[in-house]
């Protein structure tokens, strides 16, 4: 009886032994949990911040990147309504003013380093705000489509607009606008308001026009983007 006893009180205090370790484990998984837990918090915070930063100075270059775009338009705009005018009319205005506007459309450039980390880490997953998760995957996709835009600008640009302005107007004349800056016109005796009479002028022109209404459309849908970030990281 004795023995038996003594093995059971054994046999209980191993088993107490057992609770108390099992006891002490499930503890320090909590901790260890909630330690990691608030490691994510803080670096989900961090990420959160960056995202805010770098999207305000996005803002700003957008805001620049669309003065530029619809100054594109404007004078682009003016010189199309000046196709089949009489020589009078067209005479009237500063072509060599709107000529360097026009091709100058501007571009926009974003800083991305904070979102491409996160896609390229996979840290994208910390964000516990779904909604704000799905306007980054936006506004990746809208950023493409706004850089092939642009890219077609470019291309009716190089390929078609410099190559006929080359031909039938001075490109001097424009360039004492840009940063050449001459001080004199050309002084070779040419007509430049014949490319008013010209049709494959003015469709040069309308086609132009449309790519560039194009990227001003994907800059307007990046700005609403860029708002609605700059929302949900404050």
């Amino acid at each position: 009886m004795i023995k038996e006893n003594r093995t059971s009180k054994y046999l209980l205090y191993a088993i107490g032994e057992i609770i108390l370790v099992v006891i002490g484990i499930l503890i320090a998984l909590q901790i260890n949990n909630w330690n990691q837990e608030r490691q994510l918090q803080n670096e989900e915070k961090i990420i959160l911040k960056n995202i805010h930063t770098e999207f305000l100075e996005n803002k700003v270059a957008l805001k620049l990147g669309v003065e530029e775009n619809n100054q594109g338009c404007k004078a682009s705009i003016a010189l199309m309504n000046l196709v089949g005018q009489k020589r009078e009319h067209i005479q009237q205005h500063n072509l060599d003013s709107l000529m360097y506007v026009m091709l100058e459309t501007g571009s926009f450039r974003p800083s991305e380093n904070t979102i491409s980390d996160l896609l390229q880490s996979g840290k994208l997953q910390l964000l516990q705000n779904e909604d704000l998760k799905n306007l980054l995957y936006k506004w990746t996709r809208t950023l493409k489509k706004t850089d092939v835009s642009y890219s077609r600008v470019e291309l009716k640009i190089d390929n078609e607009l410099i190559p006929y302005l080359s031909k039938y107007y001075s490109m001097k004349d424009i360039d004492t606008h840009g940063v050449l800056q001459w001080k004199s016109k050309t002084l070779l005796n040419i007509d430049k308001l014949y490319i008013f009479e010209d049709i494959q002028f003015e469709n040069i022109m309308d086609d132009y026009l449309y790519r560039v209404k194009s990227a001003s459309n994907n800059l307007k849908q990046l700005e609403i983007i860029i708002d609605a970030i700059i929302k949900e990281t404050e």
